[in-house]
């Protein structure tokens, strides 16, 4: 029993510099309520955007704004990249990976222009939602800021 525990055990880290918030302080009633699922946020320094897992690449929306992963343990999250920026139908963003690619731990993801996004968006702050957290066991960790790659945001596994 234990072995499958630490097995199924997913380490998420940061997957970008900057100030980690809770879920509940940004500002969209669809991630502070946890419509998307639960999570955390970043308020980012600048930089890319990395992965924050082991996985595989399952959703790249057309906009470019938000990217989809799933690990091995079927834990799927989903990072969204500022809020209201599907309006800026991809401005603003290049991305670095395909859809069904397998990525690691803090291989970039998005290229992002943060002064286009303050500009034109409605803010750069980017929720890291884990959109099947009903079915996870979640545990946080107590960072306030991220290093990409290195900080751990939380973890998760199968309930």
């Amino acid at each position: 029993m234990l072995s499958k525990f630490f097995k199924s055990k997913l380490l998420i880290y940061a997957p970008l510099n900057g100030k980690i918030i809770p879920i509940e302080e940004v500002p969209d009633p669809v991630f502070n309520q946890k419509m998307m699922g639960n999570g955390v946020a970043i308020i980012p320094f600048g930089g890319k955007v990395h992965s924050p897992i082991e996985g595989t690449v399952v959703l790249l929306s057309d906009t470019k704004h938000a990217i989809g992963l799933r690990s091995k343990n079927g834990t799927e999250i989903l990072i969204h990249i500022g809020l209201e920026t599907v309006s800026l139908r991809g401005s603003g963003f290049t991305v670095l990976v395909t859809k069904g690619e397998s990525v690691s731990v803090g291989q970039p993801l998005v290229e992002v222009d943060w002064d286009y996004l303050r500009e034109h968006g409605k803010s750069i702050v980017t929720p890291i939602v884990i959109t099947n957290s009903t079915e996870r066991v979640i545990q946080y960790e107590d960072s306030k800021e991220g290093i990409v790659g290195e900080t751990l945001l939380m973890t998760a596994f199968p309930k």
